[in-house]
Formats: structure tokens, sequence, C-alpha cells
């Protein structure tokens, strides 16, 4: 075995670990938990917060509890801002990990079907980025490891990610901090809750009328 075919056998063995493990601690996460802990953590709480939603990109961990906490622990600008930094981070990771690893191995065994895949994707490029992020049809942690086996550019990968994500995580941060102003009793915390199912809802409506306007042109 070739000192390159070993680090890929590495990496790969060490993703599959650690979306094993993932797995099974799945239970004991809860976004009550990731609060309290991130929270003790005083002035450096934001890294260790994006670094862990980067991480749990990585390995497949519910992306959703983390997009709630950091609206619970840093409110809806910096939870926003945060929320998709770590996010972005994970899903770059992932694309690289899927483009190191497995690329060549994948192409190899399943000849013109992923190709002719691929090629569709990277004909659209960006925008099929976009459409993906805009309107969640795959499972986003899936969709970071199969769009990882295309010849996308890194770059447009990285900055449309993060660009469209931001509807809907600015939403979902939104109704994290929602959450915890009515679990406070803070003052007007049911209009602040009703604003952020509101936003919520507005988002799903938009990737709702974005399907059928791209069947249309489909």
């Amino acid at each position: 075995m070739s000192p390159d075919a070993r680090r890929r056998l590495v990496l790969l063995l060490l993703v599959a670990c650690g979306i094993v493990t993932a797995i099974l601690m799945r239970d004991q996460i809860s976004v009550e938990s990731l609060s309290a802990k991130v929270s003790a953590l005083g002035w450096y709480a934001p890294l260790v917060f994006m670094a862990s939603y980067a991480i749990a990109t990585v390995f497949f961990m519910p992306g959703i509890l983390f997009t709630l906490a950091g609206g619970v622990l840093f409110g809806p600008l910096y939870g926003t801002l945060y929320n998709l930094t770590g996010a972005t981070i994970g899903a770059t990771l992932a694309f690289l990990a899927a483009r190191y690893i497995a690329y060549d191995w994948v192409t190899q065994r399943t000849g013109n079907r992923l190709r002719q895949l691929v090629e569709g994707v990277e004909e659209e490029g960006w925008r099929f980025v976009a459409f993906t992020r805009l309107v969640p049809l795959f499972p986003f942690n899936l969709l970071n490891y199969a769009l990882g086996l295309t010849r996308l550019r890194l770059s447009h990968y990285i900055i449309t990610s993060f660009i469209f994500m931001a509807p809907g995580g600015a939403a979902y941060t939104y109704l994290g901090y929602a959450g915890r102003e009515v679990a406070s009793g803070g003052e007007d915390f049911i209009k602040k809750a009703l604003l952020g199912l509101a936003v919520v809802a507005s988002v799903a409506f938009a990737s709702r009328i974005l399907i059928k306007l791209r069947g249309k042109k489909t």
C-alpha cells in the first residue's frame, strides 16, 4: 500500500469512527445541554461553539440542535453569524474529505451513472449549491460529502454555502432566541415567539416556491 493510500485509509477510518461515535451519543445531546456547557466557557465560548458545530457537521450530528442553541446562547445576530460560520467550516471539511478520500474510488465503481450525475451538478455549478442550500431537499450533512465528489470549485462552494444558508440559519437561530425569551418570561416573549415561527414559516414557503419555479424551468 502506497503512503498516499495509507493516509487516505487512516482519514477514512477517523471519519467513520467519528460518525459512529456521534450516532451513539446523539440521544445525549440537546439544546439545553449544549447551551449549559458552552455558556460556562466564558469569553472563548463562541470559538468552542463554532468548532463544535463544524465537528458535528462532519460527523452527521443534527445541526438543528446547534442552530437553536446558537440562538439561545448568542442572540439572533451573533448567533446567526456563529452558526453560519460553524456550519460552513464543517461543510467545507466534509466536502474536502469526500474529494480527498473517495472520489477516485467511487468513480471507478459507479462508472457512467455517477459521472452523468456529477456532470449535471457541475454544469450548474454554484447555482446548484445555492438551490440545495435554500431548499433542503437532501440531508445537509450527506449533501456536503456528495458535493465533494464533484469538481465544483472550492471557493464557489464555500461562498455560496455561507450566503444561501443564511435565510434558514437566521430563521432557526431566531427561533432558538425566541424560545429562550419564552422560557425566561422576558418582555414581549409571545410576540418574539410568534415572530420566530413566522420567519421559519416564511423560509419554508419560499422554499416551496423555488421548487415549483425550478420544476417549471426543467
